[in-house]
C-alpha cells in the first residue's frame, strides 16, 4: 500500500510517500500564500521522484497549519498527533517531543505513538524559528552560520525581552557596546531554548526527549536546549519531515 503524508507549514510544505513503513520519496517546497497549491506541488514532486501516478497512492493524510485547506487529503490530523506517530516508529523510547516551526513551537508528551498532553506557544515569533532568522539578519550573519557561531562563544550575553521587536533592539544595543558576535548569537539561542523548554516542562517532560522541525539542524539551538533541560536530546534523521512522515503512517493505518 502506498500512502502520502502532507505537512503544510507556515513557511514550507513537506511530503513523504510510504510503501508500508518504507519511505520511497519526499519533497519540500515553499508554502507561499496558497496552501492547496503548495501541497499539490510538493505531492507532484514526490510522485515524480518515485515514478508514480497520483492514483497509485491509496490514502493521503494532511497535517500542519494549512491541513484543512488541502482538499486532496481524505483526512487531516494535528501536528502533535503526527509527531507522536512518527517518533513511535523512529525512536520508540521517546516520551517528550519538542517541535519548533517557523512561527510556532509546541511540546508533547507521548507513549506508543499516542499523544498524551501538549502545549503550544502563544503565537509569538520569539518562541519559534523566525526569531532566529530575524536576529541573523540583524547581526548580518547567514542562518547556516548561526549554530556554529553560537558554539564559539566564551561567555554569554542576555536577552530579557519576550517580544521579537524589543529583543531585536536589545541585540542592536549589544552590537553597539561591542559585545562579541558569538556571545550575542548564543544569547539568541538561549532565549528561544528557554521558551521552548518551558513548554516541555508544562507537559511534564521526561526522557527521552526528541527535537524535530527544521530548527533541529541548528547545532547551536540543540546545545542550548540540552543546557536548559540538562538532558541529552535526540534529533531524528531529517527532522523537518517528521510531521509528514507521521501523517503518512496514519494514512497507512487508515
Amino acid at each position: 500500500m502506498n500512502t502520502a503524508g502532507v505537512d503544510i507549514g507556515i513557511k514550507t510544505t513537506k511530503v513523504v510517500l510510504l510503501n508500508c513503513d518504507k519511505i520511497i520519496a519526499r519533497s519540500c517546497v515553499l508554502t507561499g500564500w496558497k496552501p492547496q497549491q503548495a501541497g499539490e506541488s510538493a505531492l507532484t514532486a514526490a510522485l515524480a521522484d518515485a515514478r508514480m501516478a497520483r492514483d497509485d497512492v491509496t490514502q493521503i493524510v494532511a497535517t500542519g497549519a494549512g491541513r484543512q485547506a488541502f482538499s486532496l487529503a481524505q483526512r487531516n490530523v494535528t501536528e502533535v498527533t503526527a509527531d507522536a506517530r512518527a517518533l513511535a516508529l523512529l525512536h520508540p523510547q521517546v516520551r517528550t517531543v519538542i517541535d519548533v516551526g517557523a512561527e510556532e513551537a509546541r511540546a508533547l508528551k507521548c507513549t506508543a505513538g499516542r499523544m498524551l498532553d501538549f502545549a503550544v506557544n502563544e503565537k509569538c515569533a520569539a518562541g519559534a524559528g523566525v526569531f532566529i532568522e530575524t536576529m541573523a539578519r540583524t547581526l548580518e550573519v547567514s542562518l547556516d552560520e548561526m549554530g556554529a557561531l553560537s558554539l564559539q562563544a566564551v561567555g554569554a550575553a542576555t536577552l530579557n525581552s519576550q517580544c521579537t521587536v524589543f529583543a531585536e533592539s536589545e541585540v542592536v544595543s549589544l552590537i553597539h557596546t561591542q559585545t562579541p558576535k558569538a556571545e550575542i548569537v548564543r544569547a539568541v539561542h538561549d532565549a528561544i531554548a528557554g521558551r521552548v523548554a518551558s513548554l516541555a516542562r508544562r507537559v511534564g517532560a521526561e526522557p527521552e526527549i526528541a527535537l524535530v522541525g527544521g530548527i533541529a539542524h541548528n547545532i547551536g539551538f540543540i546545545d542550548a536546549v540540552k543546557r536548559e533541560l540538562a538532558v541529552d536530546i535526540i534529533v531524528p534523521r531529517d527532522p523537518e519531515f517528521i510531521g509528514a512522515l507521521g501523517a503518512a503512517l496514519i494514512a497507512r493505518e487508515s
